[in-house]
């Protein structure tokens, strides 16, 4: 016997056991209820499109910024120079969030080869913030404004709005970055970014220590921050915190540009 029909005798050899085997399932598919089928066969349905939507939306890469920070903090004007190096003439107190899709002001010469950010300033009214719920699960990264300018008088209040932004399930879960800015530091009297991360490092300590001494049913965070047993320190929580320096006033926005490009890829 030659190659050639050794090679058919195999062939047919292996037909004829695939056409056993078919038999053989076909055999174990009839004796199967029908219900059993039925419910196997949507259980893999099943299976499949949650698979792929799992996929589809893990191609998905978040386009939005949150800005958030206690009012007063030039919010609103830092999201005017990132739209279009305006000002708008200072600050205006806002009653809604602003919201807009764009690419960076400084990167307009290049925008064919960007990824448009998608950026919101939320009012930080203490009687607004729970807007900001609605925008945490959606942010591929939070800006924390601070006004390094009258930050001493603000440390507390800003650092208990920090806390629950560290502490809020999307961000922890997400591991979303945030961005402590320090913004009027063209002032000659603002206080420093790493002074400022010390003193909210220590104010969120005392946070920790007293709101963990609340029971259960009281806390309304979803976590806790720190480590048990240690001073309190940025570096201990779930996701990225940085800290940097800007002006809305003067334009100077190139770190929290770098943050938002870091965050936001093309």
């Amino acid at each position: 016997m030659d190659g050639m029909e050794l090679w058919k005798v195999q062939v047919d050899q292996l037909k004829v056991q695939m056409e056993q085997w078919m038999e053989q399932g076909s055999e174990i598919v009839r004796q199967i209820p029908p219900i059993q089928l039925y419910v196997g066969v949507g259980v893999l349905l099943l299976t499949t499109l949650l698979l792929l939507f799992t996929r589809l939306f893990k191609g998905r890469k978040s386009n939005t910024i949150v800005l958030s920070g206690l009012s007063g903090s030039g919010k609103t004007v830092l999201f005017y120079q990132l739209r279009d190096g305006s000002s708008h003439q200072g600050t205006v107190t806002s009653m809604e969030p602003n919201e807009g899709t764009f690419v960076l002001h400084s990167e307009i010469p290049k925008k064919d080869k960007l990824k448009p950010v998608h950026l919101i300033d939320v009012p930080g009214h203490s009687r607004l913030r729970a807007k900001l719920d609605d925008f945490l699960p959606q942010a591929a990264g939070v800006v924390f404004v601070v006004d390094a300018l009258d930050f001493l008088p603000n440390c507390r209040a800003a650092s208990e709005y920090l806390y629950d932004i560290l502490t809020n399930a999307s961000v922890v879960k997400k591991k979303i970055p945030v961005l402590i800015l320090c913004n009027k530091t063209d002032k000659v009297t603002a206080h420093t970014k790493e002074f400022i991360n010390r003193q909210m490092e220590k104010e969120i300590d005392k946070l920790r220590v007293s709101r963990s001494a609340i029971s259960d049913a009281d806390i309304s965070n979803d976590f806790t921050l720190g480590v048990p047993g240690k001073a309190f320190s940025f570096t201990q929580c779930h996701n990225k915190v940085s800290v940097a320096e800007a002006s809305g006033l003067t334009g100077e926005v190139s770190e929290v540009e770098q943050f938002i490009r870091e965050n936001v890829k093309s």
